[in-house]
């Protein structure tokens, strides 16, 4: 016999109490990751019994996918405010003040965390279709924020998946630094970030540029990959595609067709390995900033080019670099021990900034908020293939890198 509908309706204390699961998980999802995470967990947050979780949520991917949705709704909401503005400009820095808006109130305590959607890969198949439909959704409507007619031909679709891509990585990073600012001058934050993106970082008299001779920056790509350089690369790719905990001995041999007894002959532990991994990434990062540093040109030509090559690596064959969001599932010592290079890395694009300033190539802006910018593009590349399927080494610096340095809504 079928419920009547209105007895059906969930009451009000069911509603909070779920509500209230979800903002625990959320946070929970952020810190430990999803693998990192169990029912009990989220209970305990919350002061209910494992089987007390499975009445709302009966999987833990239920509850994940859950909270993904959440979060997805207040960012299409988002987006459909922004829309309504009449200019492509206006609706770009109307989602990020609404945005930023939104963090604010996280920090004051006053609505929850809003979940990272950096495992949504991790969820098995039939969860990840209901995710990855939303999320497909939402891109779209983001993607609508920068049309300045339709319809598109193909090409002219390219150039807005990219730009749209990079406009919702750069607001969602946010969410991983925003925490350095005081809430009170979220504000201002944002409109640092609306500046950067509407106008770019190079004076007027900067000139995109049409060449690089990558070779020169990246001597790692001549040199033939060694077997543990292949274990590297491997553990890279699941470390981004999976996660910490996603990332086994067994998976990455089999992505490699080696035994488990092979990992084990080239590597301590799973640990060791992904240590590792983040040395050889910081290897990289360091070398080229180094190099381009070193080398001749303003401080805009020398941005153009590390950037370009940071780029260039994450589509070559020995790419990707770690997805800077790998971070919040590792190990505390770990985590802490990696963030703070990474940190200090990121810390050497205002070096390049200041030179620009100095010598008149770039234009004065705020550095710190430009290098979180630019590192946040460079680690977000390595997903643009998702949206341009042609996205290579030799387009990704103008489908990518041009609309960052020029300016997001910046002739293609």
């Amino acid at each position: 016999m079928l419920k009547d509908p209105v007895e059906a309706r969930p009451t009000r204390r069911y509603v909070e109490k779920r509500e209230t699961i979800l903002d625990a998980a959320a946070m929970r999802f952020n810190r430990k990751g999803v693998r990192g995470t169990t029912l009990s967990d989220v209970a305990q947050d919350v002061g209910l019994s494992t089987n007390s979780i499975t009445y709302y949520y009966r999987k833990k991917e239920d509850l994940v996918v859950a909270c993904l949705l959440r979060t997805i709704d207040e960012m299409v909401g988002i987006a459909a405010q922004a829309s309504e503005l009449p200019t492509p400009g206006e609706r770009v820095a109307g989602f990020i003040r609404l945005f930023f808006a939104r963090l604010a109130l996280t920090a004051t305590g006053e609505r929850p965390e809003l979940m990272s959607f950096r495992e949504i890969r991790t969820l098995p198949d039939s969860h990840a279709e209901v995710a990855f439909s939303a999320y497909n959704d939402m891109f779209r409507r983001i993607r609508q924020l920068l049309r300045e007619r339709t319809p598109v031909d193909a090409a002219e679709r390219s150039v807005l998946s990219a730009r749209a891509h990079l406009l919702l990585s750069l607001a969602t990073g946010a969410m991983v630094w925003i925490e350095r600012y005081e809430p009170e001058d979220y504000p201002k934050v944002a409109e640092s970030v609306i500046d950067l993106l509407l106008h770019g970082i190079g004076s007027r008299a900067a000139r995109w540029q049409p060449t690089l001779d990558t070779a020169a920056l990246l001597p790692c790509l001549d040199q033939p990959e060694t077997t543990q350089q292949a274990f590297l690369r491997a553990a890279t790719e699941l470390l981004n595609e999976q996660g910490y905990r996603g990332a086994s001995a067994d998976r990455i041999s089999a992505r490699l067709n080696l035994t488990k007894g092979s990992f084990y002959h080239h590597n301590e532990n799973k640990d060791d390995l992904i240590g590792a991994c983040f040395d050889r990434m910081f290897d990289v990062i360091r070398s080229t900033q180094t190099l381009v540093e070193n080398g001749s040109g303003t401080g805009w030509d020398k941005l153009c080019a590390v950037t370009r090559a940071l780029v260039h690596y994450q589509f070559s064959s020995q790419g990707p670099l770690l997805r800077l969001t790998i971070y919040g599932a590792l190990p505390e010592e770990m985590r802490k021990e990696k963030m703070l290079t990474m940190n200090r890395l990121s810390a050497r694009f205002v070096r390049f900034l200041v030179q620009g300033m100095q010598d008149g190539s770039i234009r004065p802006l705020d550095q710190s908020i430009a290098a979180l910018q630019i590192n946040g593009m460079i680690n977000a590349a390595v997903e643009l293939r998702r949206w341009v399927r042609d996205a290579s080494a030799d387009n990704a610096a103008d489908l990518f890198v041009r609309p960052l340095l020029m300016g997001i809504l910046s002739p293609a």
